[in-house]
């Protein structure tokens, strides 16, 4: 995968951006990184596509800015003059890919079929996007092309959003959900950017989901362990369930038998994309303990601390269980 689809996939989301006007480039391009959501696919759906793309490279350089309805070598080139970033194309088009490819530029091709993502590996791609989503099977569809597809990320668009789009970002072969779902255009055409902003904190909101799994007590020693969980269960009736370090009293509280971290306890926060809320708060400065890494019987990472404590607690990040 591409340094740019990398950083794309942190975020899980490709806003499409269709403008009648560049001069709505810039604000809603601003609008889009106050929101948590640095990534613009322009598309050349209408003629001020190359302007916008244009206008959002230089003057708002923290947006991961490329085109999208790339049908041409001719929009592709334009594209990159204008400081474009990537390329998506509604389907295999192979002038395109093979231009982007000898002129290194990320390209992410449309593809349907086996046929298409075939095609797409010739050219030693990684990422390809799967569209119209929903017309073709959507998320059964995609199950099914992760085992003859096992090395390529899909960014399924068409029939995608507030609905849906955690079920397809669950899949383990999907780098990022992409629709206009984000930025809306009605919100667009208002220039309603405060609204814009809050859309995506609500998309972004839906991507991490983020709960209070338990709170951890440091008990000291064993003893105080059992003590502390006797009361717990006896007001809560919250059961019992032990491992060699701790005692937890259901999915309320996790007693630690012995000195852990945390002045006054820890806190487990609950997510449902740990990889993307991990890469979050690493963009915010958060530092991670990798002695206090856990993972599952498969070598997933599932918990990480943070070595930061926050009011006498230390705090981790859980992946919540997906379902199935």
């Amino acid at each position: 995968m591409s340094e740019i689809f990398e950083r794309i996939s942190e975020y899980g989301i490709v806003p499409l951006v269709t403008l009648d006007s560049a001069d709505d480039a810039v604000p809603l391009a601003r609008a889009l990184v106050e929101g948590g959501i640095p990534v613009a696919e322009v598309t050349f759906r209408t003629a001020a596509g190359a302007e916008s793309i244009k206008r959002i490279a230089a003057e708002v350089p923290e947006i991961m800015v490329g085109a999208g309805t790339v049908h041409t070598v001719d929009q592709a080139k334009e594209t990159l003059d204008n400081g474009g970033q990537f390329i998506i194309t509604p389907g295999f088009n192979e002038k395109v890919v093979d231009w982007c490819v000898k002129n290194e530029i990320p390209v992410c091709p449309g593809t349907v079929a086996p046929s298409d993502i075939e095609a797409a590996m010739n050219y030693g791609l990684k990422v390809v996007k799967f569209f119209p989503a929903e017309a073709y099977g959507g998320i059964n569809t995609l199950k099914n092309l992760a085992a003859p597809f096992s090395g390529i990320k899909f960014v399924p668009t068409g029939g995608i959003g507030m609905h849906n789009l955690t079920e397809y970002l669950d899949l383990p072969n999907v780098a990022a959900v992409g629709g206009s779902f984000v930025p809306p255009a009605k919100l667009v055409k208002e220039k309603d950017w405060e609204c814009v902003k809050a859309t995506c904190r609500e998309i972004m909101n839906k991507v991490f989901d983020f709960t209070v799994g338990h709170v951890g007590i440091n008990a000291g020693t064993e003893e105080n362990a059992n003590a502390v969980h006797k009361r717990i269960d006896e007001l809560f009736e919250s059961g019992r369930f032990e491992t060699p370090l701790a005692i937890f009293s259901g999915n309320l509280v996790e007693i630690m038998k012995r000195p852990f971290v945390g002045q006054n306890g820890h806190i487990c926060v609950d997510t449902r994309d740990l990889t993307r809320a991990l890469a979050m708060l690493s963009r915010k400065g958060v530092e991670f303990d990798p002695e206090l890494f856990m993972y599952d019987a498969k070598g997933n990472l599932v918990t990480a601390y943070m070595k930061e404590e926050i009011g006498g607690f230390a705090f981790h990040v859980r992946q919540r269980p997906k379902k199935k």
